[in-house]
């Protein structure tokens, strides 16, 4: 592979996947490639897992990559049409390595890969995904070793047993619950995950479509999310649950149809489970509101921060064997769900914390929801290094500002910071901002998006 191909194939390693374009820039012999490649580096061991998602080229792209994984000796189980937090908990149950593929919340257009290590251990830049992507573009993938096998396995009823096992529910009142699947994975998992307890379940778009033909699967848009506030104003529902198109993301929309932050779920779940196991660490990452160290601190527990993306945050746990991490994006994480990140252990916790109590969603969640942010702001920019830098000049030496480059740039007040850093998939900046009230945000939030914006024509 060289030249162009192979320029096209490194683009689509990202820090922690492999995502791209189907066919242009993923097709099946690429992951046919990629699955040989990974038994190259991360080794058969035990076996790999496989899933995929609804996408129209997932269960090709799937036996492809199987079918590379099993020339180099893998013995492959497909677990066939599953979530992303699914495939990593057949990964901890079998303690199997894995490939989960899925292009998460991006357009039908896009496929891609999330790998794992055996027990769901997270496979980023800097621990394996490297080493893959070198020996697909330098085509020194070896001839067979030999010969692997390929066997298919459902694992919903295993998913939703250990997910059940990790939350108790007994005793919560009913509860009336809007979800909307947005024709992704949740589709598939909700109804399996969610019987047998006292909800009233209303389901939207739960067949599994990867053409998105109502909305894309990204809830962190708001815009995706209207029709779930409509739906739960309508009904008079007690909470809007929505899933991106994997659904190893949640979001929450309260009784009177307001988006609840994911910082103030991260919160909610952190104080939850300082009381499960008190003294212990709990991560959130830079673009989670201040409201999350404070209530960790306030209930004893050690707040470490981190920077973004799940394979950062899963180092992290496992370095300080911190019990719960979270992330803006809607991304939580469980030690006790192999430190990986599930969408719906997060429902399952919010709807115990509701359902064990008498009040409302949004008075229950009052207490950690401290600060105004603006959400994620993303800005087209071609030169990201050259206008963050400009961002950076403007704010350098500012009486009573630090700056810090765990992430991007974090620049920070007395009573306000923010935070730009490019994406890891698309030529975006995204621009995060919160202050102690809503004109001391409106007012940063436009002095760095007017700089961010003028420096991207």
């Amino acid at each position: 592979m060289t030249g162009d191909l192979a320029s096209l194939t490194q683009a689509v390693f990202k820090a922690y996947d492999v995502r791209g374009i189907v066919p242009d820039q993923i097709d099946e012999p690429l992951a046919r490639a990629i699955g040989s490649a990974f038994v190259r580096v991360v080794g058969a061991g035990d076996g790999l897992v496989v899933g995929y998602d609804m996408r129209p080229s997932s269960p090709g792209l799937a036996r492809a990559f199987a079918e590379g994984a099993a020339a180099q000796g893998a013995d492959v189980t497909i677990i066939g049409l599953a979530s992303t937090d699914e495939l990593y908990c057949a990964s901890g149950l079998t303690g199997r390595a894995g490939a989960m593929f899925t292009a998460s919340h991006n357009p039908a257009k896009y496929n891609g890969i999330k790998l794992c290590r055996p027990g769901a251990a997270p496979v980023g830049q800097d621990t394996g995904l490297a080493a893959i992507r070198d020996l697909v573009v330098a085509g020194e993938v070896p001839d067979a070793q030999g010969v692997g096998t390929i066997d298919e396995r459902d694992f919903l009823g295993d998913y939703s047993d250990h997910l059940r096992g990790l939350v108790d529910l007994t005793g919560i009142r009913p509860l009336s619950v809007v979800v909307d699947a947005g024709n992704g994975m949740a589709g598939l998992t909700a109804p399996r995950v969610l019987s047998d307890l006292p909800l009233t379940v209303d389901p939207l778009y739960f067949e599994l479509d990867g053409t998105f033909p109502n909305h894309e699967a990204n809830p962190i848009e708001p815009d995706n999310l209207r029709d779930l506030q409509a739906r739960v104003l309508e009904r008079g529902a007690d909470l809007g649950l929505a899933f991106d198109g994997d659904a190893d993301r949640c979001f929450v929309v309260d009784e009177r149809g307001a988006i609840v932050s994911p910082s103030v779920l991260t919160a909610l779940i952190a104080d939850r489970e300082l009381h499960r196991v008190p003294g212990s660490t709990i991560i959130h990452n830079l673009i989670t509101s201040w409201s999350v160290p404070e209530v960790v601190r306030e209930n004893g527990g050690t707040a470490v921060r981190t920077r973004v993306g799940h394979s950062f945050i899963k180092e992290v746990m496992a370095q300080t064997n911190a019990v719960f991490g979270g992330e803006h994006s809607g991304h939580f994480y469980f030690r006790d769900f192999w430190r990986a990140d599930s969408g719906m252990l997060a429902a399952l916790h919010v709807l115990a914390a509701l359902g064990g109590q008498d009040q409302p969603l949004s008075v229950l969640l009052a207490p950690y929801d401290r600060y105004i942010a603006s959400g994620e702001i993303n800005s087209t920019v071609d030169d990201q290094v050259a206008v963050m830098d400009a961002v950076k000049l403007a704010f350098a030496g500012r009486e009573g500002v630090r700056l810090d480059e765990l992430d991007g740039l974090t620049v920070s007040g007395d009573t306000w910071w923010f935070n730009l850093r490019p994406s890891n998939t698309e030529p975006l900046l995204r621009l995060n901002v919160e202050a102690a009230d809503e004109a001391t945000m409106a007012s940063v939030r436009d002095d760095v998006l007017g700089r961010v914006r003028a420096g991207a024509q």
